[in-house]
């Protein structure tokens, strides 16, 4: 017999909402070679992230990389924590309450969840049918679309759907990168950061990579990354020659996205350039891949190649010009949907419920073939 997350009867009272649930990649639970062993599990073991035979990719994640990778991200991890916690949850915890406060979002309840460790998704799903909504609107927190991640959330967001018996409405966002909103935002803040750090000899954009092989296969996750970085490069007045495109975080051995972002930056600090800023327009909010990769080790690579300074353009995080526009994104894929139900809705359905003689809902179910037998 199925299971599902609906455990109290239906409420004829409960007065329907609209939600918008932002998911992101998720984070261990604390910076501990258990904790990380956890996380890089669940998220390794997603078929979507990791396009390979289970019967190999499981030897390889359980022989090789859960037992000599978790204690190095957990290193890495205790680098960046915060008092607070996991810099993504908090970060994007912030974000979530500043979304709240926006006026275009008023009457809409915002949510987070994670795709892998916590909030889980299914978790926040079951809270909000709880809480009544009616409508949901999923915004995976990436701005291009990859099938890595912005599929892996729709997998998971189906998969714990269909063990609620009472099913939402549902819209969801592929990726947000071409909306003049979110480009923009990038681009005040480069020039925002610009103003108080001066200008650089180079200007990279570094996105987070995939395997070649998927974007062959398909994934517009490459093209929709150039396309982001020209669209603000423009909105900068950026010269052809001031700014590249470069992928890091690579794992494995079969070629990923490139140019590689600490290959450039090995190049750039050998061939005499002094100054350079990183920018990383494919998180949402900072994260291990952000604060550490590029902030720490990217760093120190470029001062030992000869390069003298990196500067690291923090993301959008909850800045008053993120929530401007991802306010803007959720307002216009919520058009036609109504924030809440109106008092006439629900003094209809109190009338409704008193013709139906069922003031006292719930009450038990009767057959009416025992009815019939009376």
């Amino acid at each position: 017999m199925a299971e599902y997350y609906q455990g109290v009867g239906y409420d004829h009272q409960q007065p329907g909402s609209t939600a918008v649930l932002l998911i992101n990649l998720g984070t261990p639970e604390a910076p501990t070679a258990g904790a990380v062993r956890a996380y890089l599990k669940q998220f390794l073991s997603d078929r979507r992230v990791v396009e390979a035979p289970r019967w190999l990719w499981w030897l390889v994640l359980n022989g090789i990389i859960l037992p000599f990778r978790s204690g190095r991200s957990a290193k890495a991890y205790a680098k960046i924590w915060r008092n607070d916690g996991s810099p993504l949850l908090v970060f994007g915890q912030r974000l979530e309450a500043a979304l709240a406060q926006s006026p275009q979002l008023d009457g809409v309840h915002l949510a987070t969840a994670m795709t892998y460790g916590k909030p889980a998704i299914p978790d926040v799903l079951a809270q909000l049918q709880q809480q009544g909504v009616r409508r949901l609107l999923i915004l995976p927190l990436y701005p291009q679309y990859s099938a890595t991640t912005t599929a892996s959330v729709f997998d998971a967001v189906s998969s714990a759907l269909q063990r609620q018996r009472w099913l939402p409405e549902l819209r969801f966002v592929n990726q947000y990168f071409q909306y003049s909103a979110w480009y923009r935002a990038a681009a005040d803040s480069i020039r925002q950061y610009q103003q108080q750090h001066g200008e650089p000899e180079q200007l990279i954009f570094s996105f987070h990579g995939i395997p070649q092989r998927y974007f062959r296969q398909g994934d517009p996750y490459y093209c929709q990354c150039h396309a982001s970085a020209r669209l603000i490069a423009n909105e900068l007045g950026l010269s052809d020659d001031s700014w590249q495109v470069t992928f890091q975080s690579r794992l494995g051995r079969e070629p990923w996205l490139q140019p590689y972002t600490d290959h450039v930056l090995e190049q750039l600090g050998k061939s005499g350039c002094k100054h350079v800023q990183v920018v990383c327009p494919g998180f949402a909010v900072d994260c291990l891949e952000t604060l550490e990769e590029i902030a720490i080790q990217n760093n120190e690579l470029f001062v030992e190649a000869g390069g003298q300074q990196l500067d690291y353009i923090p993301a959008l995080n909850d800045s008053a010009g993120h929530v401007q526009a991802l306010a803007e994104v959720i307002n216009m894929h919520l058009q036609g949907w109504p924030a809440h139900f109106s008092q006439n809705d629900g003094q209809r359905r109190e009338r409704a419920l008193q013709r139906a003689e069922l003031d006292n809902y719930p009450v038990d179910l009767v057959d009416a073939r025992q009815q019939s037998n009376n």
